[in-house]
This record gives structure tokens, sequence and C-alpha cells, in this order.
């Protein structure tokens, strides 16, 4: 079933309009556009409309990985099950295998996403790896053009780079990266841009180049749970994800926006967009939403600011209701049950976003349960895939 939270929330719609070189205006309008409507006992997101083209074409699902570290194990047997994850994804058709960044948690691995990924590429053949993704104000540019260029010298055509403007992390732990997180945030766009010239075949008289990098033409993605990150995608003609995994609130607004605003670019002819989804499939309904406790406690632990390792599956949440109000907003855009539940709901959200591929990741305590629930998700698409003929 598609979980939700039945109480809409409505903030205010404000915003200013700033002049950014190379892409013209962006408007900032942060406001009311919660994404879901009430319909019999489920919330269910309005249609987005999709291509006539994607009717029929099963879409491609991919894997967003965190490296979790769960309770008593070591980042050592995070990385040793990220890599198991990956080649078990790339034997079951996923098409993308992506690691975010996040900095000073005691539950996540994924810190040094690079590094991460040259693991995940190196120990896999044809699945396409990358970043989802590398929070770009905590880094220079050139310095992520150089990295990802290496990455792309070592594994030709198979690597992505997806791009967040958020920190990552709390603002104490941002200041000892070093970054300021005003101007860098500010200067997102700009870095963005600049990140592309590093990619970008070579000019004469270009005196700073990412080498590896330049000419290379890494795939670059941006990501983000805003209009912002959607109306920027739209400027530059490149590829939009949207978190709606854990920040859904703008999701179809943003999708909408996103497609409207596009401009064909180099990069990107048409418009494509990314939505992820929380995925905990089991064998039964009952299963899956006991798989599902593990990520509700970790969202409460982050809102009471004590994030922590992942934890394993209970029967009841030690929580106040304004807690697991929070918690369920945050993640209704999550699917949970058996193989007929999960069918349904990766199905509603395809009909409703309109999504050309499903990002879908599972924080979920057993390696073995959290396998499984992957495979259940592409036995799924296979057999949704077949249907359509």
């Amino acid at each position: 079933m598609l979980h939700h939270n039945t109480l809409l929330r409505a903030g205010t719609c404000g915003g200013r309009q700033r002049e950014y070189v190379r892409f013209g205006t962006i408007l900032l309008c942060p406001g009311r556009h919660w994404p879901f409507r009430v319909s019999g006992h489920f919330v269910r997101p309005q249609a987005v409309p999709r291509r006539a083209s994607d009717e029929h074409n099963m879409i491609p699902f991919s894997v967003l990985d965190l490296s979790p570290i769960t309770v008593g194990a070591t980042p050592t047997k995070a990385f040793t099950n990220t890599l198991d994850l990956a080649q078990h994804a790339e034997q079951w058709g996923y098409l993308r295998y992506w690691l975010a960044e996040h900095h000073n948690m005691t539950g996540i691995a994924s810190a040094a996403t690079s590094v991460v990924i040259g693991h995940v590429a190196g120990g896999t053949k044809t699945i396409r790896v990358g970043s989802g993704g590398v929070m770009l104000p905590n880094h220079a540019p050139l310095v992520i053009a150089e990295q990802f260029g290496t990455l792309e010298s070592l594994y030709p055509g198979r690597i992505d780079l997806g791009l967040g403007r958020a920190p990552g992390t709390d603002q104490t732990t941002a200041r000892a990266l070093r970054r300021d997180l005003h101007g860098s945030a500010e200067s997102f766009p700009d870095d963005v841009v600049e990140l592309q010239r590093y990619f970008a075949d070579t000019v004469p008289g270009q005196r700073v180049r990412a080498v590896p990098g330049a000419g290379l033409h890494v795939p670059i993605w941006l990501l983000g749970s805003s209009l912002f990150s959607a109306q920027l995608a739209a400027a530059l003609g490149l590829p939009f994800a949207f978190a709606s995994h854990f920040a859904p609130d703008h999701m179809l607004t943003a999708l909408r926006i996103y497609r409207a605003q596009f401009r064909p670019s180099a990069a990107l002819a048409k418009p494509y967009a990314m939505v992820g989804v929380n995925l905990f499939a089991a064998d039964t309904n009952e299963a899956a939403q006991r798989l599902f406790t593990s990520l509700q406690q970790q969202f409460v632990n982050l809102r009471r600011g004590t994030p922590g390792q992942l934890q394993p599956p209970v029967e009841r949440i030690e929580a106040t209701e304004m807690e697991l109000g929070g918690v369920a907003h945050s993640l209704s855009c999550s699917v949970i049950g058996d193989r007929e539940a999960v069918r349904e709901g990766l199905l509603s959200v395809i009909e409703q976003t309109g999504a050309d591929e499903l990002m879908l990741t599972a924080q979920i305590y057993d390696h073995a349960a959290r396998l499984r629930s992957f495979e259940i998700a592409a036995q799924v698409r296979e057999a949704i895939a077949s249907s359509k003929g």
C-alpha cells in the first residue's frame, strides 16, 4: 500500500527573483504545494500527464543506497553489504546504483561518496554507478570534476554525477567541512555551470582544467526537494531527481514546473524526471510493515536530534503522536507490502507522477531482507513489462 499522512498542511507562498548568469531568471516560490489529495482510504497524488510514448514501456528502476550501519555493525560490514546489494541489483536488471553524501552520521557510511562509488563500480560490470547525490556546496567544483573524471576514466560510460545543494549534515559539521554555508548555497547555480565547463572539451586559453575530467562529459543530474531545484534543472536542460522519499511536499508541482520550463540542451533533448520511493517488500504485508519500523525509528531519532545506527524492527515505536505524524508526513512516498501491494503501489506512483525512472531506497536492518525487497521489486517490474508486451 502507499503509506501517507492524511493531514494536509499548507505553507505560505513567497519568494524572490534572482538573476543568475548563463541561464536566465530563476523564480524562487516555495509554498502551498502539498502533492497528495484524499481519495477513499488512501491519499494519492493528483495525476501528472505522461508522454504517449511512455504508455507502452515499463520505466527503469534504480537503487539509492546510504550504506547503512546497523546496530552493532561496522562501516566495513556496511561496505560489504553495499557491494553485495549492487552485484545483486545488476543481476536483477536495475539501471543505476547511487550513493549519497552524509556527514557525521553514525548510521551512514557513504560520507566519502566518490570513494564508495569506485568500490561499487570496481565490483560490478554493467550497472551505472553514481552519486545521489554529492552535496556541491561542500566541495570546490574542480575537485568534484577531478574525482568524477577519474571515476569515468576508470569505468567509462558507467558513472553518473547527481548534485544537491544541501550540506548533507548539521551546521556545526558543515563548518567543520570548511565551507561557507550561505555563500556556497547561494553560488550553487554558478558552481553547477562551472562543473559543466570542466567536463566539456577544453578551449584555447582555458587556464584551469580538470585532469582527468576535461572532455569526458560526465552526465550531471540535479537532485532536490524544492521548486528551485526543478527550475534550475529545467533552465540548464539537465535530468532531475526529486527526493520524494523523504520530502514529498512539492513533488508534483516541481515535476510540472520542470517539464513546462525545460530547455533542451546538449546534454538532454527532452525532460527526464526520476522520483525517489521508499521500498519495503516482503512475502507478507505484515513482514513488510515490520521492516518499515527501522526507517520510522531512524526518522524519529532524526527529529529528536539524536541520529544513530539503523535499529532492528520493533512491534511498537516509542514516540509521541506528533513525532509519528511528522515521520508519516516525511515518509509518505513509501511502498510497503507483499508482491501484489508493491505492484499496485509502484504502478500508482508511476501513473500519478509520470516519472521516467524510479529510484528505490530501502533502509532495512537485515541484509537478507533488504536483498529480498529489491528482488521482489525487480520481479514486479519484469512482470509488468511482460504484461505490456
